[in-house]
């Protein structure tokens, strides 16, 4: 095990003095102090940490259903501020910690729970909301004050993250950049966000509400329930939601490994898909099939040889009747996915022309899935930018002017417009993939000069494959 640094440790050690401070005069004797309250709302709080280690269908409750914090902002508007700082310990000396040192950790959790509770019940009873919430018909102006508890509670969560990652790191940690194994990361793992944290005051106040009502703490406790069991789901949908991610890097890395010339096509296509799509007014769901659809729509490859893949020479007839199964290949791959729903289509369709010449199935027009449309345009234009073994890549205008050419033929019109409208109001900034293609784009950038920077494609990033290198009735724009 590695030793947290020096920085990190004073950083910890102040976190946990700091608790102390904040809980000691609920221990001095003679403290009004109500212990029963106390000790329901902390049993509360470790029970509903402790869910995440209880089985649940053959596994654990999901991460994200503990600590749960509109219990311990409950406690922040029910009892004194070092009364709420003590509810909030037990639940952070029981979180989980994935990674060494494990008792640093959880203390660290604690530590940071106990000081943001006692700073949000401060401020709870500075902005007057125990005594709001002593009258029935004062109850609407605690509406305040215990949204603004629920900030403080965030933004004290928040600058502690900060603090402790900053000491352990020496410097601001730059995005995606993995921090040490022996930092102490709270539960979040990330700043929280502050909406939730409001959401979960206005929750925790009416629990509150509840208690002080004739029904008493049951009454409470229903109120924590179905919170409970939308946040359990919430979570559920947010594993799914990675799970699916990543299904789709998996894919499109096994792509990338194969044929080393569409190394970032498939992202690229992408980006490409999801600016057309916003173009066309499509949003939410529909949107993000579409830029799933321009990741996946070469998955097919994995079908097909790599030694077609990866030929510098010219491909026969045979060899380009073998690539061009793998709109085919894809769509066999990917059947069994519910979650891509369209993508499946636009991935079997992708290299269909509106004149009804392309393939697999020579669909025309409106025969075509609107999302295969798409992607065939992005597909088309990703291929002209990029530099592939057999063509280097073209300036954007010129390969908008290729589309243009080629709308009404072999690409729907409407969606070359799409585009052309998205890129001359946005530019086209292609996301490099790896660290490989940052010097080549960096390269291109600079010799396009600084008018043409940063609206070039990368003329370095290889990308389109070789699948539709001169194949019959395809024309100039991309071959796609």
């Amino acid at each position: 095990m590695r030793v947290l640094p020096p920085a990190a440790r004073a950083c910890v050690l102040g976190a946990v003095l700091a608790a102390a401070a904040c809980v000691a005069p609920a221990l001095r004797p003679g403290s009004a102090v109500p212990w029963p309250a106390v000790g329901l709302l902390a049993a509360l709080c470790l029970g509903c940490e402790a869910a995440r280690v209880l089985p649940l269908r053959g596994r654990g409750a999901p991460e994200g259903t503990g600590p749960f914090p509109p219990v311990v902002l409950a406690a922040v508007f029910l009892l004194p501020p070092a009364a709420a700082a003590l509810v909030a310990l037990p639940g952070g000396l029981a979180q989980p910690a994935p990674q060494r040192p494990v008792a640093v950790r959880r203390i660290w959790h604690a530590a940071q729970q106990a000081v943001a509770a006692w700073a949000a019940g401060r401020a709870y009873g500075l902005l007057g909301g125990r005594e709001a919430l002593a009258g029935a018909a004062a109850f609407p102006y605690a509406l305040l004050p215990a949204a603004l508890a629920g900030l403080v509670f965030c933004l004290v969560l928040t600058a502690l993250d900060a603090a402790v990652l900053a000491a352990a790191e020496g410097t601001r940690a730059a995005p995606g950049r993995r921090g040490p194994a022996t930092l102490p990361r709270p539960s979040s793992g990330t700043a929280p966000a502050l909406a939730p944290y409001c959401l979960h005051g206005l929750v925790g106040l009416l629990m509150a509400v509840m208690w002080h009502s004739p029904y008493g703490p049951p009454a409470a406790l229903l109120v924590l329930l179905p919170m409970y069991i939308s946040c359990w789901v919430f979570a559920q949908y947010q594993r799914e939601q990675a799970a699916h991610q990543a299904t789709i890097r998996a894919l499109v890395q096994a792509v990338d490994i194969k044929d080393r010339y569409t190394r970032g096509h498939s992202e690229r296509v992408g980006q490409a898909s999801a600016m057309i799509a916003r173009e066309l007014g499509m949003a939410g769901d529909r949107l993000e099939v579409v830029r799933i659809a321009g990741i996946l729509h070469d998955v097919g490859k994995l079908g097909v040889p790599t030694r077609l893949l990866r030929k510098n020479g010219p491909l026969t007839p045979e060899e380009r009747r073998v690539i061009e199964l793998h709109p085919e290949y894809g769509h066999e791959m990917v059947r069994g996915i519910g979650f891509l729903g369209e993508a499946r289509a636009a991935i079997l369709h992708h290299h269909e022309r509106v004149d009804g010449s392309g393939y697999p199935y020579g669909l025309s027009g409106e025969q075509i899935p609107e999302p295969a449309r798409v992607v065939a345009v992005a597909d088309a234009f990703d291929a002209m930018t990029s530099t592939r073994s057999y063509s280097r890549a073209r300036p954007v205008r010129t390969a908008l002017a290729e589309l243009e050419r080629g709308a009404g033929s072999q690409f729907d019109p409407a969606m070359v417009r799409a585009l052309t409208a998205a890129i001359g109001r946005h530019g086209w900034h292609p996301v490099v993939t790896s660290d490989e293609d940052l010097p080549a784009v960096q390269a291109a950038a600079a010799g396009a000069g600084p008018r043409e920077a940063g609206r070039e494609g990368p003329p370095g990033m290889p990308a389109q494959g070789r699948e539709a290198a001169g194949s019959p009735g395809q024309g100039k724009a991309g071959g796609p």
